[in-house]
């Protein structure tokens, strides 16, 4: 962990893989915040303002269009950042942010990021990096979502959730899992009682837990790990 400037401590692992000349640039600027369940961090085509670094908990980046239809494109934990068009140089996005499961983590304005960026290449370089991993999440979510069955994406979700959420229950309802993937409630409820059947995951009101990590990444096959091997292969 790394101590921010008041006191307290960042687990967030771009903060931490951060030169000690980077992280003098942020953390003037850096605030530890509390980040509860179903906080926006960012809204569709609306400047954005405030940029997090996630310590604890998940944010879900959602696609839709005018008509309402949603998907969940990627998941943002411990590993990364939000603001990701503020570190590629635009000013807003398309899509929403919001916090899936609760959590907290360190915020700065996109002004004094921006400011950031622009003196240090090396922090350039980092934040860059973890939006091109960012990037191979939703490319690869694009092809799991349009090729693979139901139970096999939601198996990568899970193990995606997993990864982010340190081993701990998932507070996921039917409702939000069927928005997340784009699908049906019932059909939602149908894959998550074949994991169920298979001793996967033990589902109860509102929450799913893992009981059989290796054999939910057996089940999920190639659908899932793309983006995780290209993050160690830049971040190792």
């Amino acid at each position: 962990m790394i101590k921010v400037r008041n006191g307290s401590t960042s687990s967030n692992q771009q903060i931490m893989r951060l030169s000690r000349k980077d992280y003098s640039l942020l953390s003037p600027h850096l605030k530890l915040v509390d980040l509860p369940l179903r906080k926006t961090l960012e809204s569709a085509n609306k400047p954005i303002d405030t940029v997090y670094f996630l310590d604890s908990g998940i944010a879900s980046v959602t696609a839709f269009n005018p008509r309402g239809t949603t998907i969940e494109v990627g998941l943002i934990g411990s590993e990364g950042v939000t603001g990701l068009a503020v570190v590629l140089g635009a000013k807003q996005t398309p899509s929403a942010t919001t916090m899936q499961q609760p959590g907290g983590g360190l915020q700065i304005s996109a002004d004094h990021l921006r400011g950031a960026l622009e003196k240090s290449a090396g922090l350039r370089t980092s934040l860059q990096r973890y939006a091109h991993v960012f990037m191979v999440q939703v490319s690869h979510a694009a092809l799991v979502n349009g090729r693979s069955t139901l139970e096999i994406r939601l198996a990568r979700w899970l193990l995606m959730a997993d990864d982010r959420a340190g081993g701990t229950e998932l507070r996921v309802t039917h409702d939000l899992l069927a928005m997340r993937l784009g699908v049906r409630r019932a059909s939602v409820t149908v894959a998550v009682n074949a994991l169920v059947a298979l001793a996967l995951v033990q589902a109860g009101r509102g929450a799913i837990s893992i009981v059989n990590r290796e054999g939910l990444e057996k089940l999920a096959g190639e659908a899932y790990g793309v983006p995780e091997s290209e993050f160690k292969r830049l971040f190792s």
